[in-house]
């Protein structure tokens, strides 16, 4: 390890992982450390079932084989769905880490209003008989769902301009009632609370044709989800950075981030120093630059049934927007199962999360949890969120945000495109990297 890279970067979660492999693509020179024995950090996915026991230190159940075989479970520790048109997956495409995963379309995308779960319309013809919306309402919301999609910010026909128009304004154009308004902005825009309303539309309004956009693209809802569950995801960008030369360890204790007149120069580890000219890392590694801003709540439920009023789905997102009970965050619901290979047959994997608010956290998934019908083991956990505080430019120490509450992964991906401009003062760019990377790795 006595040797000079051009970056370390410490810690396997999916945001390092990404990063330590466009590093690697653009030619840098990438040693990847993790003090866990694992892939994935925070975002890892356990297996066996046991593990899970372990991890939440439970004890399973003794001689009981209702669960069905331990190693048939992939349980990840903060699961999100990805949205077939976003981020990430042009990033998985683009980088050919594809090759190494397979996803499934997830079933359904619901959201709460009024007591009730109900399926989200994000189409012309599911506006019309949408029960979430009155008889008088459903052409104006299929009218708004039409302007959005037609909707060209070089090409701007009337008053609204999504620099300067708010949200709200723009909602208020069509008549939108603060009901349909509330399950707009939190189940399609997926916005976390409303303080988007008082913004420009503009990213509203490619929120909303995102959702649409990947909902086309396969027709149940507009999320996909690996097989095997989210650890996939971090192991393949790793493979893909060991094509380009990036170097792992695991299981490596990080003592010290080396530094000299401001400025990073290495990564002390059981008595030898990587030296480096950059860190990229989890914000668990440094303690004394980052800045707790709230914490996650996150209740992991095991069921033996699927979700009521879901149809049936052996997956699905429930969103319960803030202003449905009386909150300032939303409550977000996922559901997986067998049919991900991440559950026994007849299983589920269930998880409800949101921001705290108060000093009872469990509390507030309660929403959530009545949703689910009879659980059969749950575990909890409350976990600080913590952001850099500074951008790291001058110091060249490039931090991560903790993961928030969300069930999909658009804010992952934006924390990951910030910190990579930041770091080397460019956007992604994708025309770097070469798709045959078989090839490539037999060329080196």
């Amino acid at each position: 390890m006595d040797e000079s890279y051009d970056v370390i970067v410490l810690g396997t979660g999916l945001k390092e992982s990404v990063l330590s492999g466009l590093m690697s693509v653009n030619g840098k020179k990438v040693l990847h450390l993790d003090q866990n024995k694992y892939y994935g950090g925070e975002s890892a996915s356990l297996t066996p079932l046991k593990d899970v026991y372990t991890y939440f230190t439970k004890e399973m159940p003794g001689g009981d084989d209702s669960m069905g075989r331990g190693r048939d479970w992939n349980v990840d520790l903060i699961p999100k769905f990805l949205m077939a048109t976003g981020k990430l997956v042009n990033i998985l495409i683009n980088s050919g880490v594809t090759r190494y995963l397979e996803f499934k379309s997830v079933e359904g995308s619901y959201v709460f209003k009024d007591g009730k779960v109900h399926k989200v319309p994000a189409t012309e013809t599911e506006a019309l008989t949408s029960s979430l919306l009155s008889l008088g309402e459903k052409n104006s919301f299929r009218g708004f769902l039409k302007y959005i999609a037609e909707f060209n910010p070089e090409d701007l026909k009337d008053e609204v301009d999504p620099e300067t128009t708010t949200a709200q304004e723009l909602y208020d154009k069509f008549g939108l009632s603060k009901s349909t308004v509330d399950f707009t902005g939190h189940a399609l825009g997926l916005y976390r609370d409303d303080s988007y309303l008082a913004q420009p539309c503009g990213k509203t309004i490619r929120r909303i044709k995102l959702y649409s956009e990947s909902l086309a693209r396969y027709g149940k809802s507009p999320y996909l989800y690996p097989m095997y569950g989210l650890g996939e995801l971090p192991q393949g960008f790793a493979r893909l950075s060991a094509i380009y030369g990036g170097t792992y360890m695991l299981d490596k204790p990080i003592d010290e981030i080396t530094m000299e007149d401001g400025k990073v120069t290495g990564v002390k580890s059981g008595g030898e120093v990587a030296k480096c000219s950059m860190v990229i890392g989890d914000p668990k590694y440094f303690p004394d630059r980052v800045k707790k801003v709230g914490q996650v709540v996150r209740a992991i439920c095991l069921l033996n049934h699927s979700v009521p009023n879901t149809s049936d789905a052996a997956s699905c997102q429930i969103i319960i927007p803030q202003g449905q009970v009386n909150r300032k965050s939303d409550i977000y619901v996922l559901i997986v199962s067998h049919a991900h290979h991440v559950a026994t047959k007849g299983h589920y994997i269930a998880l409800v999360a949101t921001t705290v608010e108060t000093g009872e956290p469990e509390d507030e998934l309660k929403p959530g949890l009545d949703l689910l019908g009879p659980i059969v083991e749950k575990f909890v956990s409350v976990s600080d969120m913590y952001e850099p505080n500074d951008d790291g430019k001058e110091n060249q120490l490039f931090i991560s945000s903790s993961y928030d509450a969300t069930t999909h992964f658009e804010t992952v991906l934006d924390d990951i495109q910030d910190i990579y401009l930041r770091a080397t003062g460019e956007a992604i760019d994708f025309s770097k990297v070469q798709h045959d990377l078989e090839a490539n790795k037999d060329s080196q």
